[in-house]
């Protein structure tokens, strides 16, 4: 018997049978000439010395050793959506199989069953290993879709199934390695980021983008440091439908996936909010809402459709401080809110809005809502519309304040980490980089744009930062005009640094104090000041 093909594909096959069994079966078949491989020879066995469906499972052995030796010509790299090259579909007659590979089967009360099943074994590069698993209608439904390059709203329109379900469908095959799709074509501009070998590569590139959209400018509350109070003229419900429309072609034309975070205003309150919910859905995209409390029943309706990843509210403070700023009572109404959302298991999350005036008040909060609260994050005052008449703190006690903030994540889990200076500690600490505001710095015009309730676009929408209209142009031109790239390019004051990629400082901050948001640093940044 040729010892090396035993020894490359018998594993499952000598713990069905043991070891002793084993050991006899090879002493006969070493008399056998011609050796081709152990599932044929299996197939010439004598039923009563081996089970049934043993040819079966060494012959699943072998194509899981055939994929494993094909991996070398694996190239991720591609120009158009491929199926993963080492993929084998092999036929089996018996069902269950797949669940023996790497397992003792005595222990595992699993039985084979004497039917035909399809087996798909990939060598997945994501997570280095071959996978072997039976086959499902969605898996060879983006098999034939990709070879005979059969457009997703074809297979939806044959099914009768949301657009979004085969875009998702095609997601799964690409996040398990089944299928390649090219890269994604969000990067970061080489002329103005630095590609620092220290600097982990995945924050040059991003792989998904979010469109948070401030679909109407209604609100029950009025908040003394709101950025816009204009009146914008809320779209139409088909204008709506229009640009989910758009931001689907534009992610397939990127190969990103795509979010929607709806906002306002309170996005709740628009008159066809749930219609326009469910068609983000539809097709596709993540959801996640940036509102105010809410009552269960709406929250049931959107649940219905499919649960946002998160609900953020916000508080500025503890309860006397917070009710100042966005009313009476809301601190209470917030706190039950919260309890809400974890009845229904929706995660929640807490925004603050930094200012000079309750600075001192975050890590009391962040205890407070230990507990209630999934993710706790602040964000600096924009001193524009109402926030003008408040104050930031000074450059010293602002960074005192992010040092303190940040020891305190070490005992509260729920301390989200979100200001891109923080990671100046990190880099002088010899620690590795947080992804930073958006995950990769300043996002701005970069992994999310905003959209306001009447169809102006911008970059950021902490201050004014225009970048098109919806209306007037697609999102793909919008996205790769001029003006979006001096946005995403950040300040020319940063071009140098080495955690450029993931800080940039904030724009609206730099806005904020009357700075050039194109050349001049974030007037907190203190990456440059060894005295202090």
């Amino acid at each position: 018997m040729n010892g090396k093909i035993v020894a490359q594909y018998n594993i499952a096959c000598q713990a069905v049978l043991g070891e002793a069994a084993w050991k006899r079966l090879s002493s006969h078949w070493a008399t056998v000439p011609e050796v081709r491989s152990i599932s044929a020879l299996l197939h010439q066995a004598d039923n009563g010395l081996v089970p049934a469906f043993l040819a079966d499972l060494a012959l699943l052995e072998e194509a899981c050793s055939s994929v494993e030796n094909d991996r070398e010509a694996i190239q991720t790299s591609v120009n158009q959506t491929t199926i993963n090259p080492t993929l084998k579909i092999i036929e089996l007659c018996w069902k269950n199989l797949t669940q023996f590979l790497g397992l003792n089967h005595r222990e595992t009360g699993i039985h084979p069953i004497k039917a035909s099943e399809r087996i798909l074994i990939w060598y997945n590069p994501h997570v280095q290993r071959v996978i072997a698993r039976p086959a499902t209608d969605e898996d060879l439904l983006i098999l034939k879709m990709v070879v005979e390059k059969i457009s997703s709203e074809s297979i939806a329109a044959q099914g009768g199934l949301p657009i979004g379900a085969v875009d998702s469908a095609l997601f799964r095959a690409v996040a398990n390695g089944l299928v390649f799709t090219p890269p994604s074509r969000i990067k970061r501009n080489p002329t103005f980021f630095l590609d620092d070998s220290a600097m982990p590569k995945q924050y040059l590139s991003t792989p998904s983008f979010t469109l948070q959209w401030h679909i109407t400018q209604v609100c029950d509350l009025s908040c003394k440091h709101c950025y816009d109070r204009s009146n914008r003229k809320t779209m139409a419900l088909d204008q709506a439908i229009r640009v989910l429309d758009d931001l689907r072609a534009f992610c397939k034309n990127k190969y990103v996936t795509g979010a929607v975070s709806f906002t306002g205003g309170n996005p709740l309150l628009h008159p066809s909010f749930v219609t326009i919910y469910g068609a983000a859905v539809e097709r596709g995209f993540t959801t996640a809402i940036l509102g105010n409390p809410a009552p269960r029943e709406q929250l049931e309706q959107l649940i219905a459709i499919q649960a946002p990843i998160f609900f953020q509210i916000s508080l500025e403070g503890l309860q006397k401080h917070n009710d100042s700023i966005r009313g009476q009572g809301h601190f209470e109404r917030s706190l039950a809110f919260l309890g809400l959302l974890k009845e229904l298991k929706i995660s929640s999350m807490v925004m603050l809005t930094l200012t000079s005036e309750n600075i001192d008040q975050v890590l009391p909060l962040t205890k407070a809502l230990l507990g209630k609260a999934d993710v706790f994050h602040f964000n600096r005052l924009s001193m524009v519309g109402e926030g003008a008449n408040l104050h930031l703190p000074d450059k010293q006690r602002f960074r005192d304040f992010l040092r303190s903030y940040l020891d305190a994540t070490l005992t509260n889990p729920a301390m989200g980490i979100k200001d891109n200076l923080i990671n100046i500690f990190l880099r002088d600490q010899g620690l590795a980089p947080f992804g930073g505001c958006t995950g990769f710095g300043c996002g701005a015009a970069f992994n999310f744009v905003t959209l306001l309730a009447d169809g102006e676009v911008h970059a950021c929408r902490k201050f004014p930062s225009p970048i098109g209209n919806i209306h007037q142009q697609t999102l793909t031109e919008i996205y790769d005009s001029r003006q979006a790239d001096r946005y995403r390019s950040g300040s020319a004051a940063c071009s140098s640094c080495t955690i450029r990629p993931v800080c940039g400082g904030c724009l609206a901050s730099t806005y904020s104090h009357t700075l050039s948001i194109f050349e001049d640093r974030d007037p907190f940044c203190f990456a440059y000041d060894h005295s202090m």
